[in-house]
């Protein structure tokens, strides 16, 4: 039996051991969830910055695990936090609270006509469980398209859409998953775009979809831009037009707004661009600005059909009161700091700035994305576009070591490519500094490879 006997004495040289070695007490003690964990231990996060126990500060380029998309430990999202916490924090599933109905009322608001209904849960992967659920529900198939490279979360139903990685060594998917290539113009996956998507991939997508179904058609589920897959936008039209494909089949369409919500992209939410209302919208991440909060949102008939064949989906945490307090938070953040907007014009200096260092870096191959959501491809040279994951692995190392914290994706085919993400609070000295230590961290890996 272990021994839990602690003392004054024993609790500071515990303290002591976790900051000297604390890299070997994460280890024995921590089930990996992620291959290596990154080598410094965090105090406290502000702002656009981390700060280690050791004293760094880290710009941080990904917004925490894109989730603190204005900022680390926002003023507003901290009161509407203590507020909560001297109200209430979690309640019986069934019991509604003020915030919550609140938050579900605001979203409608914010939303066109078809996204009418919400509830609200933790994380994404159950927003789209919850959508992919309903989407079965309402229209008694069970048949579901996801796109290639695309990630919806590692529970069951979501995992089975999740096509960029994690799905080698767990067993079975659950049946009717099929998938769609997605429209990545820069490495066109039917060989047939020069850099400039005709849509030809979705129809043949499509074709294809079409000869293995069995009639049973549920749903289509995508991110309008395709963030684990190297930050692939859809290109104007598309949209539109696999929304016509999806009603010509009886398909409902599932939209995973998880990191492109919140003003992230330029606009409140990243399908106002297209003008096409999605049949279910999910929101995660950056609703909760830093804490566990998603939502799935339905038109009023889909929720109707639902309810009357006994929907169910009952969690320890439906509705609860903090998170959805927070949220509420987030909504008045976005709108009286009139987020999305900066979020436009600091992604246009930032999106110039890195096709500056494009010009004078052969290793970069594209740069793309919208708004503060940004993709940098790494490749040997731009001509053949030959992938190059280690090099982009060592540019993320080195800018670690210069204090810049720059998520990096490694999809198959691919040489790896940077998702460029800041707070939409960040400064524009903040991008600048940034962008220098990114400029230095190729120019240090390219010389350290001659």
């Amino acid at each position: 039996m272990k021994n839990h006997t602690h003392n004054a004495e024993v609790d500071q040289q515990s303290h002591i051991d976790l900051e000297d070695n604390w890299q070997e007490e994460a280890e024995a003690v921590m089930i990996r969830y992620c291959g290596e964990f990154s080598p410094f231990l965090v105090e406290r996060a502000k702002g656009s910055y981390i700060y280690t126990t050791d004293g760094k500060a880290i710009l941080d380029f990904t917004s925490g695990q894109m989730c603190s998309v204005f900022g680390h430990n926002h003023p507003e999202v901290i009161k509407a936090m203590e507020k909560a916490s001297k109200e209430s924090i979690h309640l019986l599933s069934t019991m509604l609270s003020p915030p919550v109905v609140q938050l579900c009322k605001e979203l409608a608001e914010m939303l066109p006509e078809g996204l009418d209904k919400a509830i609200l849960l933790n994380t994404g992967a159950e927003s789209n469980e919850v959508a992919l659920r309903m989407a079965k529900l309402a229209t008694g198939g069970f048949e579901v398209l996801g796109f290639s490279g695309s990630w919806h979360g590692l529970t069951a139903g979501a995992q089975a859409h999740t096509y960029a990685g994690a799905r080698r060594g767990y067993g079975p998917t659950i049946p009717g998953s099929r998938i769609l290539p997605a429209p990545y113009a820069y490495r066109c996956p039917i060989r047939h775009c020069g850099g400039t998507c005709d849509h030809s991939c979705l129809e043949v997508g499509m074709k294809l979809a079409d000869s293995q179904s069995v009639g049973a058609p549920a749903a289509v589920i995508l991110e309008p831009i395709l963030s684990a897959a190297g930050i692939v936008d859809l290109p104007e039209g598309y949209l539109a037009k696999l929304k016509a494909m999806c009603e010509e089949r009886g398909m409902l369409l599932i939209l995973d707004e998880a990191q492109t919500a919140m003003g992230r992209v330029g606009s409140d939410f990243a399908f106002e661009r297209d003008g096409v209302v999605p049949d279910f919208l999910t929101l995660s991440k950056t609703l909760g600005g830093g804490l566990p909060l998603s939502a799935t949102i339905t038109s009023k008939e889909i929720e109707e059909n639902c309810y009357s064949k006994g929907f169910l989906h009952i969690t320890s945490h439906v509705s609860d009161p903090l998170p959805a307090e927070v949220g509420l938070a987030m909504l008045r953040i976005l709108k009286q700091e009139q987020l999305a907007k900066k979020a436009r014009e600091q992604g246009a200096y930032l999106k110039a700035k890195l096709l500056e260092l494009k010009k004078t870096y052969e290793c970069i191959g594209d740069v793309r994305g919208r708004g503060l959501l940004l993709g940098v491809e790494i490749v040997t040279d731009r001509e053949s576009k030959t992938p190059a994951p280690e090099l982009g692995h060592s540019i993320s190392e080195r800018c670690l070591e210069l204090g810049l914290s720059m998520n990096i994706v490694r999809v198959p085919g691919m040489g790896g490519v940077f998702r460029i993400a800041p707070p939409l609070t960040v400064t524009k000295e903040e991008l600048d500094l940034g962008v220098s230590m990114l400029d230095q961290a190729i120019q240090d890996c390219l010389e350290g490879m001659a």
